[in-house]
């Protein structure tokens, strides 16, 4: 079962066509839109600052996404990918974004819709990254524009995660 735990009486909030596995972990402050999937071994922790996520949204297995005591909360917004193990911390992240496997945005960056970030990319804090690029690397730079294939993979794969998701019982 799905753990979701209140904290100082702030209990998580999701929408009832969301998905989350039973390992998954929701705390405190945490507001989920619709057709959100939440999978396995993913844990949103908001018991130090707020955590949005937008409708059509997928966190992966083993994502960690929390926030900044008193400095920075965490927003992700519509369509967005955070692929297994990624670390998303005091950030923000707008629509169509893929965020890839084991990549770590820290506190106050800003991703912008439609950008790849590659993965084990790390994005340092305050890093602005701009609006239809891939960034890979340690730390991340801007790599060169995506491609219209990429931009389609962007806004088809949350609507794939919506389907992986009924398959559940």
């Amino acid at each position: 079962m799905t753990c979701i735990l209140a904290v100082k009486g702030v209990i998580p909030k999701y929408h009832d066509t969301c998905f989350l596995a039973p390992n998954s972990t929701l705390v405190g402050d945490v507001e989920l839109g619709e057709h959100c999937s939440v999978w396995f071994n993913a844990v949103i922790r908001g018991d130090v600052n707020f955590i949005r996520i937008g409708n059509y949204t997928n966190i992966q297995d083993g994502v960690v996404i929390h926030c900044t005591y008193q400095k920075a909360g965490t927003t992700i917004g519509n369509y967005v990918n955070v692929g297994h193990q990624a670390m998303v911390h005091g950030c923000v992240i707008h629509d169509y974004v893929l965020v890839g496997m084991g990549a770590i945005v820290m506190d106050n960056a800003i991703v912008e819709s439609n950008v790849i970030i590659a993965a084990g990319a790390v994005v340092l804090e305050n890093t602005i990254c701009e609006s239809g690029y891939l960034y890979a690397g340690v730390p991340a730079k801007k790599i060169k524009a995506i491609t219209d294939e990429q931009r389609k993979m962007l806004q088809q794969l949350p609507h794939n995660y919506v389907l992986y998701s009924s398959w559940f019982d």
